[in-house]
């Protein structure tokens, strides 16, 4: 069951930084009236309208499997057995602390006059 935790967990955290450089990466709706124009946008790798459809369809998956993950390892999570109690009482109890008495200081002697 661990390595399925795992795994699950390492696709989660791989499709959630792929997610964040890809939305980093796409223009916004305003970049597509520059290419419009004849701006540098249009001379790209995927045409001119080619990269905002592969890189949202690519965002799209990875959302997708970002979701599924977070739902399998929440599913997975909760088939831990049930323990009727406190989260407190399986910790581990330290030793008490040594007391340490401190006595009172003797009264300051005020010489008479």
């Amino acid at each position: 069951m661990n390595v399925v935790l795992t795994i699950l967990l390492t696709l989660q955290m791989l499709s959630a930084l792929a997610m964040i450089g890809l939305i980093l990466v796409q223009h916004g709706k305003g970049a597509d009236m520059g290419a419009a124009f004849g701006s540098g946008g249009s001379g790209s790798l995927f045409g001119a309208s080619g990269s905002a459809n592969f890189l949202s369809r690519t965002t799209a998956v990875l959302a997708t499997v970002f979701f599924v993950c977070t739902l399998a390892l929440a599913y997975f999570g909760n088939l831990r057995p049930a323990s009727s109690g406190s989260v407190l009482e399986g910790a581990i109890v330290a030793p008490p602390a040594p007391t340490v008495t401190v006595s009172a200081p003797a009264a300051a002697q005020i010489p008479a006059k």
